[in-house]
C-alpha cells in the first residue's frame, strides 16, 4: 500500500509512474533485473507479472530516474524483446523500498 506523507507535496519533482511491458517480458528474469534497476537508480515502488504476459511497474522517485527507469524498461534484460512500454504518470505515491510481488 502506498504511503502518502503532507510533505509530497513540498517536492513537485517526485512523482510515480505505471508502466505496463509488452513483449517476451516473463520468465527472462525481468521483475528481478527490473528491480535492481529501480533500486540503482533509487526508486520505490513494485513490479509484478500479469496474467496476459505483460509485466507492470510502479515507481516513485525523481522525474530524472523514472526516465532513466522508463528507458531501461524500453529495453530490459538481455533475455527479454520488449515491443512496447506503456506508462502514465501518477500524483506520488511513496512506497516502503522496491518490492517483486
Amino acid at each position: 500500500m502506498p504511503v502518502s506523507s503532507k510533505f509530497d507535496k513540498l517536492n513537485p519533482m517526485k512523482k510515480t509512474m505505471h508502466c505496463f511491458v509488452s513483449g517476451r517480458v516473463q520468465g527472462v528474469c525481468f521483475r528481478m533485473e527490473t528491480c535492481e534497476q529501480a533500486q540503482l537508480f533509487g526508486l520505490t515502488g513494485w513490479v509484478r507479472n500479469l496474467p496476459d504476459g505483460r509485466v507492470e511497474v510502479m515507481a516513485s522517485g525523481e522525474e530524472t530516474q523514472l526516465k532513466q527507469l522508463r528507458d531501461w524498461l524500453k529495453q530490459g534484460p538481455d533475455l527479454a524483446r520488449v515491443l512496447n512500454v506503456e506508462y502514465e504518470e501518477l500524483e506520488h505515491q511513496e512506497f516502503d523500498g522496491f518490492t517483486i510481488r
